[in-house]
């Protein structure tokens, strides 16, 4: 199941991700594949609520790049171990995506793909930062009962899942979403299937 990750590699960038021509901070996540008892799976945090940026909402390991990371990948990897546990020498990195923009924390986000070859423990090893990890199936993401969209009260409205107990949206279901399609995953869903996001889930995320 390598092939996911090196697949998900080659996945286009959503166009509402697509970073402009200067500005913002370096970033990276780490989008994990391993498989786990149910199959391929897919590595998850939930990010606490008293955050300062994205508090309570569900994300892909990762944060920003710092001079010593020397760039994305060891940033990535460096995150993942702090956030959730993780024992980076149980990971081969496939490759990288293409620089994505979160225009409501300013960052450039490079997502570093990787092949969990050696899964090990993990849990939430940041509890400042992080509320729970969880490897979430790859079935349970293309799943069509657990896909929608989610409108914001801005109008704009992008792609969700429900699973796990996690509503996940923003950012991470954008990339979730390319990804399960460029790898040939992605199973047909109700697109028409439109749900206003929880004020409660907007108001933390606009802190």
């Amino acid at each position: 199941m390598e092939t996911l990750a090196q697949k998900a590699a080659k996945a286009p960038v959503p166009p509402t991700l697509r970073p402009p021509a200067s500005g913002g901070r370096a970033a990276a996540v780490l989008l994990l594949f391993g498989e786990g008892p149910l199959g391929p799976d897919v590595l998850l945090i939930q990010r606490s609520r008293r955050g300062r940026l994205h508090a309570g909402q569900p994300a892909f390991p990762g944060g920003g790049v710092d001079p010593v990371d020397g760039g994305p990948v060891a940033a990535a990897l460096r995150e993942a171990r702090e956030e959730t546990g993780l024992d980076p020498a149980g990971v081969h990195v496939v490759g990288t995506m293409p620089e994505l923009y979160v225009s409501h924390s300013h960052n450039r986000v490079t997502p570093v793909l990787g092949w969990w070859h050696t899964p090990c423990a993990v849990h939430a090893a940041s509890p400042d930062e992080v509320e729970s990890v969880e490897r979430v199936p790859v079935a349970e993401l293309v799943d069509p009962v657990n896909r929608l969209r989610l409108r914001h009260p801005s109008g704009y409205s992008g792609p969700a899942f429900r699973v796990r107990g996690l509503l996940v949206w923003g950012f991470t279901a954008g990339v979730l979403d390319g990804v399960l399609a460029g790898s040939g995953f992605e199973l047909p869903w109700d697109r028409s299937r439109i749900e206003d996001i929880p004020p409660d889930v907007v108001n933390l995320a606009a802190r």
